[in-house]
């Protein structure tokens, strides 16, 4: 529906996102095609939404390496807040999946670092759902490197953030079997 019509950038951005996160890679990769033919000169979409998009559908091909290239160009801007957006939280997803990446690549110091980022700039992410997944990234983070105790009090910042979510999110769940294996 958002998509109908003339959706502005930020729509066709976080639309692109929401599919990418939903594994349909080819749809997010055409909206990425149109932000990138819409907005060539827009330095939000040029270092921080394309960078960010590109790099989530290397990660969802198991391309590790290649979205961490690919967000090198958002470094940079990553803690920039633009003016022009009705949104003021855009900045801190580059971090994000750049923390996803690295705990795919079995990389626990480095995505503890992107994770620990977002969590030390809550004023840039306020209440995007990438400040509470923050904690759970930070905890699997700490588990792949043999900090227990560290992971263990990450998921409980993480679990009592979401304690009244709806029982059957995926990832709640997920994040409750992790803990629960660490105990």
């Amino acid at each position: 529906m958002a998509l109908k019509g003339s959706p502005t950038r930020d729509v066709l951005y976080f639309a692109a996102l929401a599919l990418a996160y939903s594994g349909e890679d080819a749809r997010a990769q055409a909206l990425a095609e149109d932000l990138s033919t819409r907005f060539p000169e827009d330095t939000l979409v040029q270092f921080n939404y394309l960078p960010t998009l590109q790099a989530k559908i290397a990660l969802d091909k198991g391309n590790a390496s290649e979205a961490i290239e690919r967000l090198n160009a958002a470094a940079p801007y990553e803690l920039g807040i633009s003016t022009k957006s009705p949104f003021n939280w855009t900045a801190m997803y580059p971090v994000f999946v750049r923390g996803e990446t690295y705990l795919a690549a079995h990389q626990g110091r480095e995505a503890a670092a992107e994770f620990q980022k977002i969590l030390d700039h809550r004023g840039i992410v306020l209440n995007q759902p990438i400040g509470a997944l923050a904690h759970l990234g930070l905890a699997r983070a700490y588990v792949l490197q043999g900090e227990t105790a560290k992971a263990r009090a990450a998921y409980q910042d993480f679990l009592s953030l979401w304690k009244d979510a709806d029982p059957d999110i995926r990832i709640l769940k997920q994040a409750k079997v992790e803990y629960a294996k660490l105990n």
